[in-house]
Parts: structure tokens; sequence; C-alpha cells
């Protein structure tokens, strides 16, 4: 088992979840997080620290096969984050919105370490 982000962070990208993270598995997107499935080591610290309640194991439902398959692929390519920093401009206004998938940018994030 692994853990997916799902369509709730895009727009949002609290990184709570990031700071709790005991492997470092985020990886940070222009305007979302995902997780390395090959790295994640199934402990589940993360999921009660998303504020948008966006991370599910992969054995639930809202964590779909197209859910895994994004974690995944941008896993690869997108820069590994390892500290919290600030939420997007308007994620309190986007947490909770729906369909959002569409505005999931390929982009990698622009990660500033502490």
């Amino acid at each position: 088992m692994t853990y997916v982000v799902t369509e709730n962070c895009i727009k949002c990208k609290y990184t709570d979840c990031v700071e709790v993270c005991p492997v470092d598995c985020f990886y940070e997107g222009k305007n979302m997080l995902v997780i390395n499935p090959d790295e994640c080591i199934d402990c589940g610290v993360c999921v009660p620290e998303c504020p948008a309640e966006a991370i599910f194991p992969d054995n639930d439902p809202a964590a779909t096969e197209h859910w895994l398959n994004v974690n995944q692929k941008y896993s690869e390519v997108w820069p590994n984050i390892t500290a919290k920093k600030d939420p997007m401009p308007d994620a309190d206004a986007q947490n909770g919105q729906p369909d959002k998938a569409a505005d999931l940018s390929p982009e990698g994030g622009q990660t500033v370490e502490a």
C-alpha cells in the first residue's frame, strides 16, 4: 500500500504533510504536491496533517488509478520538497472546490528549502 495525493490538493498545496513525512517522499508541482509511491513507507502520518483532506491510502475509493498515476508520473520529474512552506495564496478559498483536475499544472514547483 502507498498513499496518494488527490484532486483537492490542486490550487491549495498545503505542506503540513511534508513536515511530518519521515522519508521525504513528497514532490512539488506548481500547484499540487504528490507522493512517490515507491518511496512511501505507508506510515500514514501525513493523512491527518492535510488541511485539504487530499491524501488517501491507495485502497481507498478516492485514490483512483488516475491519481495513483499522477503521483507516480510527477514524483519522477518534480523536485523533492522536505520542509513546510506557505500554501498557495488562495488555498483556503480553493479548499473543497470541485472539478479542479483540469487545473493541474505539469510544471514543477520552485522549492526553496528552509
